[in-house]
């Protein structure tokens, strides 16, 4: 008898050693850092008279006889609007453009 209980237990023994083992775990992703958001930049005004022209917007519509003399000419150019003309940019020079046929001017700007 103590032969069949010692054998049943091995048969029992072997038995539970068979049994699967359950399948491993796969370890949990790494955690992902990701920076802190940022404040987004300040946007400022854009200075767009520089040259001024603000000042002269009162011309608009009057004879171009009406222009004043400019303390500094190399800052100042006036046009006609036929008249060819550099597409230069300068913010610091006004630019006066008046109609050609009629003489009265049509814009005052800066560039």
């Amino acid at each position: 008898m103590m032969k069949k209980i010692a054998a049943g237990s091995a048969l029992w023994l072997l038995a539970a050693c068979s049994t699967p083992a359950p399948p491993p775990v796969a370890p949990p992703p790494p955690a992902v850092s990701r920076p802190a958001p940022q404040k987004p930049p300040e946007f400022k005004p854009v200075d767009t008279d520089k040259c001024e022209a603000k000042g002269l917007q009162y011309l608009v519509g009057k004879p171009r006889t009406q222009i004043p003399v400019p303390l500094e000419p190399s800052k100042r150019r006036v046009l006609c609007s036929t008249c060819a003309a550099t597409m230069d940019y300068r913010a610091d020079r006004q630019t006066i453009i008046f109609d050609t046929d009629t003489g009265i001017i049509k814009s005052v700007t800066c560039g």
